[in-house]
């Protein structure tokens, strides 16, 4: 043991003498550039005009195999969606087996075999994958598209469209194509109820045996394989595979605007907007300041460490990131720099996302900006190239984009000869910030009035990307409405005054999932006093107690006591049911909610919607200080109304923590029992 110690002492003595030896004042030379060794790919072309990419490695026995088709893009008109329904119908049978048996013996084999619109993967075992090629190639050429299938993938289409129309996301992005590419274009038309209903099994098949030709397609495999082997065998599976023609479409090429504009889609149920600053680009893999591009990129926002991030969340925290992103493309590609904040703070990212991208176009960036990009670039590079797939995927970039061989061996040196010069020359003619689209997503009645002064022409949208008007702000309160006819309207519609007025005590238990954690939330409140026990992972998570004069937060171990204000708030809400107190608001608007007119009462920080229609209570949105003493506004949505003892009470209760959407369901409801003294010490 005293020879373990004396050894061990040498060795940290030894260390601090070599530190010693070091300046550290002066910063490290830089080492060589690394040498890149690419790695092989075997290429050779099937008389159908499939292209084959097989890459050996032998670290571990797997093989995978992906099938990429290059068709040009097509416009699918008024059966757009047709050719994502068929790529989720391949595979489902074939002409040689079920379904049931396909999937029983992929899994099996312990394999992964998937079919889509442009192309399909397998991935398995070495020892299998002969086998698992051959269930990929039968779902190739011998799918067989059953009306049953296909009435069951139209059902979960049209289903997961309507998931679709309260995703502000999702409805940003599609408006966003409709208006950059316009609905003649592919990347502009997009897949409707209407479009889907339209779909027939007939179109199906039409559009399979048109576009899913070996003539267009790539075929990459790469892993533990013997090439001669696997060449032998791809022939023996795909040679049948019939080529066909191709269909060439021809639509107008997107053109940017004349004039930066704002689009802006209304989004009444919008808790943040949606920015993006967009632009058509023609940049090409390969073209001469494609490095300068991709270097001016990421010092505006290719990162944590780009500008947009810096200034937009780390400086003003408006948003949790803020990005930017050009893309290459063989037809038309993109601009696009983009943010999701909060609606206060809407027209002030507006202003900074277009500051930062003047600013790039018209100063030069710094040689400490331009070189760390370098180097974050190359880092990146040099871990790619080491992956096995990565020698396929660049024999395939060769291959599509008709690039030199030594395009990737020189891919270092290339990036190390862009200059700052190359880099504003880039900027000034991709980042378009004076012929932009600057798409916003969001609610109207929040952040239209700051927009306004922006000093942008502000054009109006739909859902669908049609020219729409402006939306109406708010609606005029009827005359002779008060809080308190609100709120008693709110209370019959739940069940009566009466019954409201005998309700002593509540028990409400709800459930939810929580970063994928199961929890229980259990509230008591009775006159006066309230508490909330979370539990999860079998054990109890946070407690909060209020007792009529005080009360406090428990959590990981730690109390703390309520403020006066909190002790305010308790007061009011410590009541089964709160509303009563919201008589003492104030009317303040009339506001369209979820294509429903709600009413709006304020008292204090928080703002109460009513649907106008039912009475019932809808929402609450309440102001408070998040970090640094900004307001955040805390939403919650009230829905799924359901009678208990007589009284109706919503079971989906929705709440946003910060970037968290929650969903609780109430599980059981308890009134008038099961409440103790013992619940609020």
């Amino acid at each position: 043991m005293k020879t373990k110690i004396l050894s061990i002492i040498a060795i940290i003595t030894m260390s601090f003498a070599l530190n010693a030896q070091i300046d550290r004042s002066k910063m490290p030379t830089p080492g060589p550039d690394p040498v890149v060794k690419l790695g092989t790919a075997e290429k050779f072309s099937l008389d159908n005009g499939l292209t084959v990419i097989m890459v050996e490695n032998h670290k571990l026995p797997r093989v995978s195999a992906t099938l990429r088709i290059d068709n040009p893009p097509y416009l699918e008109g008024k059966i757009a969606g047709v050719s994502s329904m068929m790529g989720s119908l391949l595979g489902r049978g074939t002409t040689n087996i079920t379904k049931d048996e396909f999937n029983e013996k992929v899994d099996f084999l312990g394999a992964n075999v998937g079919f889509f619109s442009s192309g399909a993967s397998a991935r398995s075992l070495k020892k299998y994958f002969p086998e698992v090629l051959g269930l990929m190639a039968d779902g190739i050429k011998n799918s067989q598209f059953s009306q049953e299938e296909f009435e069951k993938e139209k059902e979960v289409t049209l289903e997961n469209l309507k998931s679709e129309e309260k995703n502000i996301p999702a409805i940003a992005s599609r408006v966003e194509s409709i208006l950059v590419y316009g609905k003649n274009h592919p990347y502009g038309e997009f897949t409707s109820k209407e479009t889907v209903n339209n779909i027939t099994l007939e179109d199906i098949k039409s559009n399979f045996n048109t576009y899913y030709k070996p003539n267009n397609a790539y075929l990459i495999i790469v892993g533990d394989i013997n090439p001669k082997e696997t060449k032998k065998l791809v022939k023996e599976l795909f040679s049948d595979w019939k080529k066909g023609e191709i269909p060439v479409s021809n639509f107008p090429k997107p053109e940017n605007v004349s004039t930066t504009e704002i689009d802006f889609v209304n989004m009444p149920n919008a808790n943040q907007s949606e920015v993006a600053v967009v632009n058509t680009i023609d940049l090409t893999l390969g073209d001469k300041d494609y490095y300068a591009a991709l270097l001016a990129n990421k010092i505006l926002g290719g990162g944590g460490s780009a500008r947009l991030f810096q200034n937009l969340r780390e400086d003003k925290a408006y948003t949790y990131g803020s990005y930017s992103r050009v893309s290459q493309s063989r037809e038309t590609g993109i601009f696009r720099a983009t943010a999701s904040v909060r609606n206060m703070v809407t027209d002030s990212s507006v202003v900074e996302i277009q500051k930062e991208i003047n600013k790039i176009r018209y100063q030069k960036v710094s040689e400490k900006e331009l070189q760390d990009a370098k180097e974050e670039y190359i880092g990146g590079f040099v871990m790619d190239v080491q992956k096995p797939a990565t020698a396929a995927n660049y024999a395939l970039n060769i291959a599509l984009y008709n690039l030199p061989e030594d395009f990737y061996a020189n891919y270092i040196k290339n990036i190390n000869s862009v200059t700052v010069d190359d880099v504003q020359n880039a900027a000034i003619k991709y980042f378009r910030g004076d012929k932009a689209r600057i798409m916003v997503t969001g609610k109207g009645i929040d952040v239209l009035k700051n927009l306004e002064k922006t000093d942008y022409v502000i054009k109006y949208f739909d859902k669908n990307g049609n020219p729409t008007e402006k939306p109406a702000m708010t609606l005029p309160i009827p005359a002779g409405m008060t809080a308190t006819n609100v709120v008693d309207k709110y209370f019959e519609a739940i069940g009566g005054k009466d019954k409201v007025m005998a309700v002593k005590t509540i028990v409400m238990t709800s459930a939810a999932k929580v970063q994928g954690i199961d929890i229980t939330s259990v509230s008591k409140i009775t006159q006066g006093r309230s508490s909330t026990v979370v539990s999860g992972m079998g054990r109890v998570l946070s407690k909060a107690v209020f007792d009529g004069t005080k009360g406090y937060q428990e959590a990981q171990g730690r109390r703390i006591d309520f403020t006066e204000e909190q002790i305010k708030e308790a007061k009011a809400a410590s009541i089964p049911f709160a509303d009563e107190t919201y008589k003492k608001g104030t009317l303040v608007r009339i506001e369209p909610l979820e294509g429903k007119n709600a009413i709006v009462i304020k008292l204090n920080n928080t703002e109460v919607f009513y649907d106008m229609a039912t009475g019932l209570k809808v929402k609450e949105v309440k102001t408070a200080k998040g970090q640094g003493g900004k307001e955040v506004k805390v939403p919650t949505t009230y829905e799924n109304y359901k009678v208990v003892n007589g009284i109706k009470f919503p079971h989906t209760i929705g709440q946003k923590m910060g970037p968290m959407d929650l969903s609780f369901t109430i599980t059981e409801i308890k009134i008038n029992e099961g409440v103790t003294d013992e619940d609020f010490k």
